[in-house]
C-alpha cells in the first residue's frame, strides 16, 4: 500500500511549535534578565540579552520596520500560508474545534451542536484557554513569576488588570461565538494579500491541466474550515491551510493517482524562479538592509550612558569660603550584561583642571542593564561668565565610558541676596 504524503501533521507540528515558543519565551532568561520583555515601569526593553532604555527606542523603529518588511516579504513569497499555518487566530480556532470534537460536539454554520452539558463543558475550556492566552500576553510586560504572585495577592496594576480582562473577554467571545467569521469577514489581511499577490506568490489551487481529473467527490469542500469550494478558483477567503489538498490525496490514492490540489509558486507553476522578480527582490534587499542596520546599531551601542541636568529643586548658592555650589542630578545606565563599578569626575572644560564634586560619585555599583540616579554638588570658583564643565564617567579600570558637557553660570549679587 502506497503511503500518502499529507501536510496536516506538519502543519500541526508547526502550530504546536510556534505556540509553545510564544508561551515559553517569557520564561527564558539571560544573565537573570528576561529574554524578551518590555518593562514599562523601568522603561527597559529586554531583547535577547540586550537591555534597551527608553532613549534607545529609536532601535525599536528599526525593529518594527524590519518586522513590517519581513511580513511584507513573507506575504509576497508565501501568500496566505501565514493564515493557515502561523496565524494565532487560526491556531485558536483549530484548538477550539479540536476541543469540540473531543467532546463529541460539531460546529455547523459557526454554531455548536450537541448536548447541553457538553456545551457547558466546552465553554469552561474556552474560558481557561482565553485566560491562558491573555496572561501570556501580559508576560511580555510583567515577568511570569511576578505576574502570578501579584495576581494571587490582588496586587496586579490597574492597567494590567484592565488589559487582562479585556483580552480575556475578547478571546472567549472569539472562540465561543465568532470563530472562523473573523477570518472570513473581518480580518483585513486577505484583502491586503490580494493587493500584494505576485506572479510568483505561493498559491494553493487546482491547475487547469488537472481539473479534468476531478471526480466531484466534494471531499475538499467538506474539510474546508472556511466552507469554500477551491474548485471555483482563487477566493479571498481561502487561508491556504492545505486541508483540501490532503483530502484530495486520500480520495485519489486508491485510484493510484496523485491529488489534484497543490501548492505552486504562481498559477503557472514556474517554481522558485518565479520569485526572481523586481518587486520581491527589492523587498528582500530592503528587509536584509534594515535587519543589518538593526544588528550593527545594537551591537555598537556604548556600554554605558550618562545624563546630567541641573537640579530644579535646589538653587545655586555661594558658600562661606566664597566658592559656588551647583546642584546636579545624574542618570547612569549600565548597558552591559555584567555588574559594573563607576566613578564620576568633573573637569573645567577650558582649563582642563579637575573640579570638586560631593555626593555618591565614587564606586557607583550597577547591575547588568541597571539604571541609577545620583544627586551631587559641584563646588567651584564662581565663574565670571557662563562656562562649560565636562563630566566623565569611568569604570573601575579608569577607562572613560561616557562624557557629558554641562554649563554653569555666575550668581548675581541681587539673586544671591534674595536667597
Amino acid at each position: 500500500m502506497t503511503r500518502i504524503k499529507l501536510l496536516s501533521p506538519w502543519r500541526r507540528r508547526f502550530q504546536w511549535g510556534t505556540t509553545l515558543l510564544i508561551l515559553l519565551l517569557p520564561w527564558f532568561r539571560i544573565n537573570g534578565k528576561s529574554l524578551l520583555r518590555l518593562d514599562i515601569g523601568e522603561l527597559n526593553f529586554y531583547f535577547f540579552g540586550q537591555v534597551l532604555r527608553i532613549e534607545e527606542l529609536y532601535l525599536m523603529l528599526f525593529f518594527c520596520l524590519a518586522l513590517v518588511l519581513f511580513f511584507l516579504l513573507a506575504t509576497l513569497v508565501f501568500g496566505r500560508v501565514w493564515c493557515g499555518w502561523a496565524c494565532p487566530q487560526t491556531t485558536l480556532n483549530d484548538v477550539a474545534e479540536w476541543l469540540a470534537g473531543a467532546l463529541n460536539l460539531t460546529v455547523t454554520n459557526n454554531k455548536l451542536e450537541g448536548e447541553f452539558w457538553r456545551k457547558a463543558l466546552i465553554h469552561c475550556c474556552y474560558l481557561l484557554l482565553a485566560f491562558l492566552v491573555a496572561a501570556n500576553l501580559l508576560w511580555y510586560f510583567i515577568e511570569p513569576r511576578h505576574f502570578f504572585i501579584q495576581l494571587a495577592n490582588a496586587e496586579l496594576h490597574f492597567a494590567a488588570s484592565v488589559t487582562l480582562l479585556i483580552v480575556f473577554v475578547t478571546l472567549y467571545i472569539d472562540m465561543a461565538f465568532i470563530r472562523r467569521l473573523m477570518c472570513r469577514d473581518f480580518c483585513p489581511y486577505g484583502r491586503i494579500q490580494t493587493a500584494l499577490v505576485d506572479p510568483g506568490t505561493l498559491t494553493l489551487h487546482i491547475p487547469q491541466s488537472e481539473s479534468h481529473r476531478c471526480i466531484k467527490c466534494g471531499a475538499c469542500v467538506r474539510v474546508c474550515p472556511m466552507e469554500i469550494d477551491i474548485r471555483q478558483g482563487y477566493q479571498v477567503e481561502c487561508i491556504n491551510c492545505g486541508r483540501c489538498l490532503d483530502a484530495c490525496r486520500k480520495v485519489m490514492a486508491p485510484r493510484k493517482e496523485d491529488g489534484l490540489i497543490r501548492y505552486s509558486f504562481g498559477l503557472e507553476n514556474r517554481g522558485v524562479r518565479a520569485l526572481l522578480n523586481p518587486r520581491t527582490l527589492l523587498v528582500t534587499i530592503a528587509t536584509l538592509g534594515i535587519i543589518g542596520i538593526l544588528i550593527i546599531a545594537t551591537l555598537n551601542r556604548p556600554l554605558a550612558t550618562l545624563k546630567i541636568s541641573k537640579s530644579h529643586l535646589v538653587s545655586d548658592r555661594i558658600l562661606e569660603d566664597g566658592q559656588q555650589a551647583i546642584f546636579f542630578n545624574a542618570w547612569i545606565n549600565n548597558r552591559s550584561q555584567q555588574e559594573q563599578v563607576y566613578d564620576l569626575e568633573a573637569f573645567d572644560h577650558l582649563a582642563g583642571e579637575s573640579l570638586l564634586i560631593k555626593g555618591q560619585t565614587r564606586k557607583i555599583i550597577l547591575t547588568g542593564g541597571g539604571n541609577q540616579r545620583i544627586d551631587f554638588v559641584l563646588v567651584a570658583n564662581p565663574p565670571k561668565k557662563e562656562k562649560n564643565i565636562q563630566f566623565i564617567l569611568k569604570d573601575k579600570g579608569g577607562e572613560q565610558m561616557a562624557s557629558v558637557i554641562a554649563s554653569i553660570s555666575p550668581i548675581t549679587r541681587k539673586s544671591h541676596e534674595s536667597k
